[in-house]
């Protein structure tokens, strides 16, 4: 089923994730309708927060041909999509610059800064632990959906430069959607 995604301004954006218990049949849907919400939306990745819910559960799929080569390469044993219960990134390293864009931030995008390497650890749908370590595009999509786990949100992450020239485009799409910033 396909999930309102709930955009800037909505205060549900900026609330911090509940850990989950053990991962039920009712979370498993949850996370499969997430997927099914993020793909009809175009996006890589979706947290529980943008879905109105605050279980701490985020889902990623990175289409093929999103990552070069050798991160592609590095990043073979995940298997797409991922869902992660109660994530965690244990350890980062290195950085990476590039676009990030957001589903609820419609047609808002800006240059992150991120760390290049993290390993992220998480319970999965089978309520087993795992641990991944992740390069490149995936590992700015497990940070970008950690951070709305916490409550943050990508443009946090923007300079200042780059959050005056979206100012007004910023301060409609919070007006109009609960006016939280």
């Amino acid at each position: 089923m396909v999930l309102r995604v709930y955009k800037y301004g909505d205060p549900i954006l900026r609330k911090k994730a509940v850990p989950v218990a053990a991962v039920d049949d009712r979370l498993r849907k949850l996370a499969d309708d997430m997927i099914e919400t993020m793909h009809d939306a175009g996006g890589v990745g979706l947290a529980a927060e943008q879905v109105g819910r605050q279980e701490s559960v985020c889902v990623i799929d990175i289409p093929d041909g999103c990552e070069n080569q050798e991160d592609a390469m590095f990043n073979a044993p995940v298997q797409m999509p991922l869902k992660l219960f109660n994530p965690e990134i244990l350890m980062s390293e290195g950085t990476q610059r590039d676009r990030e864009g957001c589903l609820s931030f419609p047609k808002i995008g800006g240059t992150i800064v991120r760390a290049e390497q993290v390993t992220c650890k998480y319970t999965d749908e089978n309520n087993l632990p795992q641990i991944i370590t992740v390069r490149g595009f995936l590992a700015r999509a497990i940070q970008h959906e950690l951070d709305h786990l916490d409550g943050v949100l990508y443009i946090d992450h923007m300079s200042a430069v780059e959050r005056l020239e979206y100012a007004g485009k910023l301060k409609k799409l919070a007006k109009d959607n609960g006016g939280v910033r």
